[in-house]
C-alpha cells in the first residue's frame, strides 16, 4: 500500500448527500477481488449514459456530460469533496478500491459511514471529516476557482490551500500511523513475522503430533 504523508491534488465534487457504496461501485462489478481495474466503473450509473457490464470496453461507452468527473476541469483530480454520510449502504470493500484505482488519495466530507471509513484506511485512502459549514465553504471555493487544489499533510493533520489559515482535521492515531507507513492489515501482520515464526516453531516442538501426516 502506498504511504500517505503529504499529498497535493486537484479537487473534484460529489455534491450529493448519502452516496452509498452501490452508487460508488455498482453490484454487477463485484465478482472480481483483484483490488485493481475498478476505476473505469467508479460511479458507473452516474458517469455513463448506458448500462455498465463487467469487462466492457469503457472507452467506447457514452459519457454523461452532466456528471462532474467527466468535466475537463476535473480531469486528474485526486481529492474528492463530498457531502454527509458518504459511503453508506453495504460494506463492500470494492468502493474504496474503485476510488483508489481511479486516482483519489483522499475524500473530504462532513461524515462517513463507519465501515466505509474503516475500509478506506485499509486501502490507502484518507477519509477526512470536517465541519459541514467548512465543507460548504470548500464547495463554494472549488466551484468559483477552476483548478482548485488542496495540500493535505497527514503527519501534521493539516489542509492548506484554502484561505490564509490551515484547516485542522482529526484522525485515529493507529490509522494515521498505518497510512504514514503504507501498512494494510497484511503489512501490519508481517511486522511481527519473526515472532510468528518463533511461535510456530515452538508450537511444533511442543505438540508434534498435531503436525503428523495421517495416511488413509
Amino acid at each position: 500500500m502506498e504511504p500517505f504523508i503529504v499529498h497535493e491534488g486537484l479537487v473534484a465534487p460529489m455534491d450529493r448527500a448519502n452516496v452509498d457504496t452501490d452508487l460508488i461501485m455498482p453490484k454487477q462489478f463485484l465478482k472480481s477481488i483483484r483490488r485493481s481495474g475498478f476505476g473505469p466503473n467508479l460511479f458507473d450509473d452516474l458517469r455513463y449514459l448506458d448500462e455498465g457490464v463487467p469487462d466492457a470496453d469503457n472507452s467506447k461507452r457514452p459519457l454523461n456530460p452532466e456528471f462532474p468527473l467527466n468535466f475537463p476541469r476535473y480531469q486528474g483530480a485526486s481529492i474528492l469533496l463530498a457531502r454527509e454520510n458518504f459511503g453508506c449502504g453495504s460494506s463492500r470493500e470494492h468502493a474504496p478500491w474503485a476510488l483508489v484505482d481511479y486516482g483519489f488519495r483522499a475524500v473530504i466530507a462532513p461524515s462517513f459511514a463507519d465501515i466505509f471509513r474503516s475500509n478506506c484506511f485499509k486501502n490507502g485512502l484518507l477519509p477526512i471529516e470536517l465541519d459541514e459549514a467548512v465543507v460548504e465553504q470548500l464547495f463554494r471555493a472549488m466551484y468559483e476557482q477552476d483548478g482548485f487544489r488542496l495540500k493535505i499533510d497527514l503527519s501534521e493533520q493539516r489542509i492548506e490551500g484554502f484561505g490564509s489559515e490551515s484547516l485542522r482535521f482529526d484522525v485515529d492515531e493507529f490509522r494515521k500511523d498505518c497510512l504514514l507507513k503504507g501498512l494494510d492489515d497484511i503489512g501490519i501482520t508481517l511486522q511481527r513475522e519473526s515472532a510468528i515464526r518463533q511461535f510456530e516453531e515452538t508450537h511444533r516442538h511442543q505438540f508434534p503430533w498435531v503436525f503428523d501426516v495421517v495416511e488413509i
